[in-house]
């Protein structure tokens, strides 16, 4: 890759990605994002997401706590083992950024940031985010949006191009990436559609009950989001990314009614297993406000 390609990319992907992944060298990401615009098969799936995860976590790296991180991952795989894509290689991770949210990559990639575990209470509300992000990637829902805006981008501004399975004309490379770089970077800096974002409640509700716990743990993550104050700064990317709270409540209460949920409403919560590992996590927060 030529230097003038490897700055540009950069530098555009840098302007609306979220702040703990802005200022990262994207210079990897521009084969990826020339995939993007085509088909992708499983294998093709996996390197575009390994160079987004890859990139999301270039400027805030996972939190060193190995326990809870294990956990993560254990109570996150068990979910994604229930899914219609079990044979992924699921990786998980908490983020170490104050920021509340979560959010997924192709492929399996599913992280959480420590501000939004800190606000949890116990596994079944954990299995329920993490069900959302599952549900996300299960459903393809950032490749093909990624694909889709890609492909409208080009056709809007009357790019001519051709691709088949060898790849693009050279000549074209510089006018593609143009084209591209608005769709790769309102993919990560507005979200998905919120059509998307209420399937993926919905399926990761399904996903929670069918590993065993109470599937109304996601609806009471978004109950504490809820009295969260909006103008905080640790909510401002979910705001810009997600349908509020109060609409995702709404839409998900009236699902999981419609589908008669409340039967699974007795299943494990994981109350106590949750405490015990996030103790050592939540001292930590705990430390600075103690020193005032």
């Amino acid at each position: 890759m030529n230097a003038r390609v490897a700055a540009f990319l950069a530098g555009f992907l840098a302007l609306g990605l979220p702040a703990f992944a802005q200022g990262v060298d994207l210079g990897s990401l521009f084969n990826t994002v020339k995939q993007a615009v085509m088909p992708a098969d499983e294998q093709q799936e996996e390197a575009i997401g390994r160079d987004a995860a890859a990139t999301l976590l270039g400027a805030s790296k996972p939190i060193g706590n190995a326990a809870v991180q294990d956990y993560v991952n254990k109570v996150g795989l068990w979910v994604a083992l229930q899914s219609d894509r079990p044979q992924l290689t699921w990786r998980f991770a908490v983020v170490d950024s104050d920021d509340i949210d979560a959010f997924a990559a192709p492929a399996g990639y599913v992280f959480i940031t420590r501000g939004l575990l800190l606000h949890m209470h116990n596994e079944a509300e954990l299995a329920g985010v993490l069900g959302h992000e599952i549900s996300h990637v299960v459903l393809k829902h950032h490749l093909n949006a990624l694909q889709k805006a890609a492909r409208m981008e080009l056709v809007s501004q009357g790019a001519q191009y051709e691709a088949n399975q060898q790849g693009y004309n050279s000549d074209l490379d510089q006018q593609l990436m143009d084209k591209v770089s608005n769709a790769a970077r309102n993919l990560y800096s507005t979200g998905l559609d919120k059509g998307d974002e209420l399937a993926a409640d919905r399926a990761g509700v399904v996903l929670a009950a069918r590993a065993g716990y109470d599937p109304y743990g996601l609806l009471a993550v978004l109950q504490t989001l809820e009295s969260v104050d909006p103008k905080s700064g640790k909510m401002q990317l979910l705001l810009a990314t997600h349908p509020s709270p109060a609409d995702r409540i709404a839409a998900l209460s009236a699902a999981m009614a419609a589908g008669h949920m409340d039967k699974y409403g007795s299943q494990a919560e994981g109350k106590e297993r949750f405490e015990a590992v996030m103790k050592s996590l939540v001292a930590a927060a705990a430390k600075p406000a103690a020193k005032k």
